[in-house]
């Protein structure tokens, strides 16, 4: 009895140790501020890392994942709701064998889904939970109250702006949204193309009023300076740390993941109350 105990512990810790993907929405007050491609080199740079990623491009109609990676899908994310396709024969391949669902079009919203089409998505994505460490929602500029119900489900969000202060006044929107849907969601903020690689100010600026206005923490992610060779690795339609790899951005980026990675983030090791799907499901419902 006590071997057969013991086996039945054993079990139980395998079952609890086993990994479930951590999912980041990331997104922006406003399109043009480089989410997508920093959503791309991020991934790439948490492979690095022994990581296992996949990239949803939540832009439908709009997405330009595919297009920064210089490929051509055969599916889409719409493929899994309109074809009844499962979500493995969905993910295609990009540089380094970096795994992503493309956008594509052909649905109105696919915030807006009924409970059936939940149904079918709660299914096919428990099979990725496992598969990955992280999954990243490339999510579409700006927001929808469905839109902000999905990035509030997910483990965290990541919200992409640039020193500009239009760009910062709709940073704020943003958060402001999330708050308001779901305040406990974790939020870093990543500056984008500063010229000021150490000493921008422009998280300062944004912490201090939210802080004071929204009585929310949110913490920096990082900065990324602004590098002319992240525009030619756009034209030519490759991340920049694969083609420029020893470059400002390059470098920057490497050092974000290595600190992202290293932080022992609070709302990690706690157990979670309730999972991305229990959370999405919770909206699907209300709405309904």
């Amino acid at each position: 009895m006590s071997d057969q105990a013991e086996r039945l512990r054993h079990r139980l810790r395998q079952m609890n140790s086993k990994k479930k993907a951590r999912t980041i929405a990331i997104s922006s007050g406003k399109g043009g501020v480089g989410k997508s491609n920093f959503t791309i080199n991020f991934a790439l740079k948490l492979m690095e890392h022994k990581k296992r990623v996949l990239i949803i491009d939540m832009d439908i109609g709009m997405g330009n994942i595919d297009i920064l990676l210089g490929v051509t899908p055969r599916h889409s994310f719409v493929d899994l709701f309109k074809n009844g396709s499962s979500i493995q024969e969905i993910i295609e391949s990009g540089p380094n064998d970096l795994s992503y669902i493309a956008g594509g079009s052909g649905l109105t919203d696919v915030f807006q889904l009924d409970e059936a089409m939940f149904l079918h998505f709660q299914s096919q994505f428990e099979s990725l939970i496992a598969s990955y460490d992280y999954i990243l929602f490339d999510m579409g500029a700006g927001a929808t109250n469905d839109s902000l119900h999905f990035i509030s489900s997910a483990d965290e969000s990541i919200v992409v702006t640039t020193p500009e202060p239009t760009s910062i006044t709709d940073a704020y929107a943003m958060i402001k949204h999330l708050v308001r849907v779901e305040a406990t969601l974790p939020i870093s903020i990543l500056v984008n193309r500063s010229l000021k690689e150490r000493n921008d100010s422009s998280f300062t600026r944004l912490h201090a009023v939210v802080d004071r206005f929204l009585e929310k923490e949110v913490t920096s992610l990082g900065v990324m300076p602004d590098d002319r060779n992240v525009l030619k690795a756009v034209n030519r339609q490759q991340p920049f740390v694969l083609s420029h790899p020893s470059t400002k951005a390059s470098m920057a980026m490497s050092a974000i993941v290595q600190n992202y990675l290293k932080v022992e983030r609070k709302e990690q090791i706690e157990e979670k109350p309730s999972s991305f799907l229990s959370r999405l499901k919770r909206f699907v419902v209300e709405r309904s």
